[in-house]
Formats: C-alpha cells, structure tokens, sequence
C-alpha cells in the first residue's frame, strides 16, 4: 500500500482541526492553550482510512500569522494538500501565504475544501466565493483542483470529499523506500516507562527496530527500540510515513525540532548551502545582497546571511543563483526544498532548491561558480559526479561523501563510477577506502611532479634520484598520500620514471661526471681511503677541491650512490673498504669472544671517541652489532653484513 501524507492549509479559524476530527475522530490539538484559545499553535496529527482502505497520514498545521514557521515545518513531506477555506470569509491572508509556501515546495497535488458551508444561507454567496477561490488559484498548482463543499458540523459534502481524496490517493506517485533512512524531527517528548520519543515524516528509506541512526547535526548515535504508524507498533516504518521512534540512550533534551534522525554517515552537517532562490512576486520590496533570512529546510529554521552570486540584488518574482551562510549548522541534501522568510517583519519572501549542501564560500559574480551551480541545477548524476569530483581536488573524494552530495545511493554511484572510470574520467587511488580523483586533477598533478623531477635532476645532476618522501613534501598541501603512491606506480609503468627502493628518477636522466668533476672524486677517494677510519669532516674537505660548495656536495652524493663513501653521520664519511675492513676485524675477534666493551673497540680501531661512539651506532644501525647493556654482541654469526 502506498504512503500518503495529507498536509492542511489555511487560514486561522477557518476550520482545519474540526474537519479532521469529523473526518477521523482525532482531535489533533492536545496542548492544553489550544483548546483553551480555541485556536491550533503547534502541529497537529491524525490518520484516516479512505473507504477503498489507503490510509492516509494527516498534518494539520497552525493557521495563525504568528506560527507560519510550524506550518512550514508541517508541510515537508507532505504528498497532498488540502487548501482549507472558510465559506463565510473566502480567501485570506494566510491563505495566501500558505499557498505560497506549498508552492515553493513543490506540492504537485491537492484539493481545496470550503467549510462552514452551515454558516452561509445565501446560495449567491457560496457561489461568489468559488468564483474567487478559482481566480486566486490560476496559475496555481491547485488550478485544476475540485472544490469541495463540506460542514463538519452537519456532515454535509464529507462523502464526496472522501471520495475525492480517494481518487486523488490513486494518482499519487508511490514512494521509493531506498536509500539512506532521513526523518525530519517535528515533536520530541517522552513516555513513561519507554524514554524519549521523536516523530516525523519519513523523507526516504526504511527504518527498523534496532537499527543504529544519528541525530544531525548534533551527530549523537541512537538505537531504535521501537516504532510505531498511526498509533500501532510496527516492526519497519517506510518512506512517506508518519513516524514515532523511541530512541535509546538520548534524553529529551539533547534533541529538538528541526534535528534530522538518519541513517550514520549519511548527512553532513554545513554552515553554508547554495541554492536556487526564487524571489515571490508578492514580496513587497527587493532582495539585497547579504539580506538576514531565516531559511526552512524541513522541519528547522535557522537564521543566516543571503549571498546574492548573480546580482546585487533580486526584484520581486526575479530568481538567481545565492548561498545562504547560517548561524548554525543545517543538514540537508541537494534537491531539498526550502523556504525563506525575511528577519523583520516576518514574511515568507521566497524559496527554492537546494544545490550543494556543503559547499566552500563562494565568490560573487564568477563564471566558473554560475556554472557549476548550473549543473547542480539540472541534477544529471553523472555531471554532478564530475563536478565534485573536480571540486575535491587533490584530496579527492570518498564513495560515501560522493553519495551524499549527489543524492544517489551507493549502488546507483558505483554504477556510475564504474562506467566513468572505463571512460577515463576518474582515477580510483585508495581500494581498502574507496577514494576518487577526477581525471583532470590527476592530470595536474602528474605534470606537477614530473616537473618538479625535471628541476631536481637539473639543480642536483650527479644524483640518481630523490627520496620519496622528499618529492611528497615538493607537491602542494592537501594531495593525498595514496594518490601520490598511486601516480608513481603509473608512472613507472608507463616507463616514464625508474624507482629503486626510495629513490625516484626520471626514465631519461643519466648520472655522469665530466672531467673536472672526475678528478674532484678521485682527489676525494684518495682523501678518504688514506683517513682510514679517522676521516676529516665534509666541511673541513670541501674547501680544498677547488669547486663550489654545492658542486662538492653533488659530487659527494654521486659517491654516496655509487657506494665510494658511506655516511656513517652528519658530515661524517668512511671510505667503504675501511667499513669492510672494520668488519673483517670484528668477525676474527667476536669468533674468539662473544662480545666487545667500548673501550675494546676503540683500542681495536685506534680512534678517539669522536669516532668511536659513531661508528658502534652505525653498526647498530646496518645490524651488524646488537647492544646489549655495556656491551655488543654480533648480530648473526657467521653472517657477513653490508654497509
């Protein structure tokens, strides 16, 4: 059976809440001032079986100027409305005003009732007021909808509005009950004996008992315990329903209107959020640029500045392209609708569609902005992958985020992503954690990197290649890891760079040294060699080889990669045949005694402590030696290891 929810409208005392308890036997008004006043001030909920047995949930919402913000509330999610007009006044202004509101949200269907009938005798009357009613609607989403005449006192025209009702309900769309589970919180309270309560209009997917959800933007966790529909337990509560979940672990007040109850991780919660504003032609003056609203996004409103990005300012029925920067955190998802409402004096002066619901501050007046907002706006899921996939830059993007800011099931994305990889459009970098980068950014990048090999190889021609992690901190801020590790393994397949162990190269850079360079190594071997394992500083030998000081340190590090010298520490180079020859040495002495103190290694290198310590650190280091307390031991017996 399908989902249904019927959302009322009109004005104050024109008849609302007595219709639905003629029509249910449910007095949607429990406050104790409500029936007190007479008057409806906060949501109202009942449930009506049509006679074909499509069960309807009803809203029924406040009438009064002063509570437009709970009608706003009620109307989200609604499927039908019921445009409620008294007999004896005709339309008004919350009539109108609610209209409005219905409109904005894109209402499709509905049915507009006149009550009171009981109160007007002259026939001529009743007839003047359709007429009215019928010209107010034109141009309408309820032009074309019945007008039916009922008194909830006498029952006259309660039949024939069932029976219409009915027959709208056949045409109403079935919903969807994929997806992530979102519930816009309208009432929160608690029960005796079962802890606290929340209820709502399930917006899409299915929940059920012991399901783990989040109530954003708080992102506290919660488990269901139980759930209920038109006041019966049930073990599942679908999209397009009136919902009760009892929630465990949270107390009444860490929640309120406004929160949203979804499924974990499905939402994110964002200061800003751009969307499509249409500006009403009943607004009585133009909307500026960094105008305070308060922007309704389903059962919640939040004050916030409007960022006009297409023009100074909007004329009344004019629309363009705005980002909204709120006080407080919201939650929504693009294809959201929403409600704008001025800060003094309250007035509902426009709405819309959201786009993005987390995006970056924009600029004003910027082409690429207005054409990526564009896209959003036409809502094609592939673009949209694309667009921010774009926006994600070299951080890239996960499969989950993506979801979200597209709107579309992980199944639905994956599917997408598939078929754009196959095109060459995105690049899947990370497989344990589904993560995504365009195809233009990776593009980027990849000539980034190449270029800043180029330069290095150019700066430092005698090395082979730099580390790794050296090229890493070269790139910009913000690119990501496995992305980078990524970019080298195609590159090294595409033979365009060489990898040995951390070192990275170019395919085409070739290390020679040229003449004079030549004979400043050899003056450097002999240098070394004839030190032994007393060698002088770095420093201290570069002064002497008649070249720069960089062209010295190039020329040591080509000999660091051929494996002439070995750095033992800081500015401290042993030629590689006295390191053997230390080895050798220690070999013959730990086959005669299973360890050596300092100061027996010392005396068998003939060296100062200068020396000493290094060197016993650096045969730790290459686990030639061990350290144990005072005293090392040779590592592996038997086992030659190399520097």
């Amino acid at each position: 059976m399908k989902q249904i929810i019927l959302g009322t409208a009109g004005h104050i005392d024109h008849g609302k809440t007595t219709l639905i308890k003629a029509l249910t036997g449910i007095d949607p008004d429990r406050l104790k001032e409500e029936k007190e006043r007479g008057i409806t001030i906060e949501l109202g909920f009942a449930h009506l079986e049509l006679p074909n047995g499509q069960e309807l949930g009803i809203v029924d919402v406040p009438g009064h100027e002063k509570f437009v913000r709970h009608m706003v509330a009620g109307a989200t999610g609604v499927d039908l409305v019921a445009l409620v007009v008294a007999a004896d006044e005709g339309v008004m202004p919350q009539t109108r005003e609610h209209l409005e509101i219905c409109e904005l949200l894109k209402v499709k269907q509905g049915i507009v009732i006149l009550t009171k009938t009981d109160l007007v005798e002259d026939a001529d009357w009743l007839e003047l007021v359709r007429e009215d009613i019928q010209d107010f609607l034109q141009g309408t989403f309820l032009a074309s909808a019945p007008i039916i005449s009922v008194s909830a006192v006498t029952g006259d025209g309660l039949e024939s509005l069932l029976n219409n009702l009915q027959s709208l309900c056949d045409s109403v769309e079935a919903r969807s009950s994929s997806g992530d589970f979102r519930l816009a919180v309208d009432r929160v309270f608690t029960m005796k004996g079962f802890g606290t309560v929340v209820t709502g209009t399930a917006i899409s997917g299915k929940v059920k008992i012991g399901d783990t959800l989040f109530v954003y933007p708080q992102m506290l966790k919660t488990k269901v315990r139980g759930t209920q529909v038109h006041n019966r337990e049930v073990s599942e509560a679908v999209s397009g329903q009136r919902t009760a979940i009892n929630l465990q672990g949270l107390e009444k007040a860490a929640l309120e209107r406004g929160n949203v109850l979804a499924t974990p991780e499905s939402l994110i919660a964002s200061f800003m959020v751009d969307v499509r504003l249409q500006h009403l032609e009943t607004a009585p003056r133009v909307l500026k640029n960094r105008a305070k609203v308060r922007l309704h996004t389903g059962t919640n409103e939040e004050m916030g500045t409007l960022i006009l990005l297409d023009a100074d300012e909007l004329k009344p029925g004019a629309s363009g392209y705005a980002q909204v920067r709120m006080d407080k955190p919201v939650v929504v998802r693009s294809g959201d609708r929403f409600v704008l409402r001025s800060y003094s004096p309250m007035r509902t002066i426009g709405g819309g569609q959201i786009l993005h619901p987390a995006p970056k501050k924009r600029k004003r007046m910027v082409a690429d902005t207005l054409e990526s907002l564009a896209i959003l706006q036409k809502g094609e899921s592939d673009k949209m992958a694309e667009l921010y996939l774009r926006d994600a830059g070299l951080a890239g993007i996960g499969e989950r985020e993506l979801s979200i800011l597209a709107n579309i099931t992980e199944k639905q994305l994956r599917r997408l992503l598939q078929e754009l990889m196959s095109r060459g459009e995105v690049i899947q970098f990370d497989r344990e954690t589904p993560r995504f980068v365009h195809r233009d950014v990776f593009n980027k990048l990849t000539e980034l990197l190449l270029g800043q090999l180029d330069e290095f190889h150019r700066r430092e021609p005698l090395r082979s290649g730099i580390n790794k992690e050296e090229l890493f901190g070269r790139l910009p801020r913000g690119v990501d890891g496995k992305l980078f590790n990524e970019l080298i393994r195609r590159l090294v397949r595409q033979d365009e760079l060489v990898q040995e162990k951390d070192l990275v190269r170019l395919s085409a850079h070739q290390v020679a040294l040229a003449g004079k360079q030549e004979a400043v190594r050899e003056k450097l071997e002999v240098i070394y060699q004839r030190a032994g394992l007393q060698p002088p500083f770095f420093r201290e030998v570069a002064q002497s080889l008649g070249v720069s000081d960089g062209e010295a340190r190039q020329i040591l590090y080509w000999m660091l990669q051929q494996g002439l010298l070995i750095k033992v520490k800081e500015d401290m180079y042993f030629h590689y045949a006295a390191l053997d020859d230390l080895k050798k040495r220690l070999l013959d002495l730990f086959q005669q005694q299973e360890e050596i103190t300092t100061p027996q290694f010392k005396e068998l290198t003939q060296t100062s402590r200068k020396y000493t310590i290094p060197l016993l650190e650096f045969l730790d280091g290459v686990r030639f030696t061990i350290r144990v307390g005072d005293v090392r031991h040779l590592r592996q017996k038997g086992k030659t290891q190399s520097a």
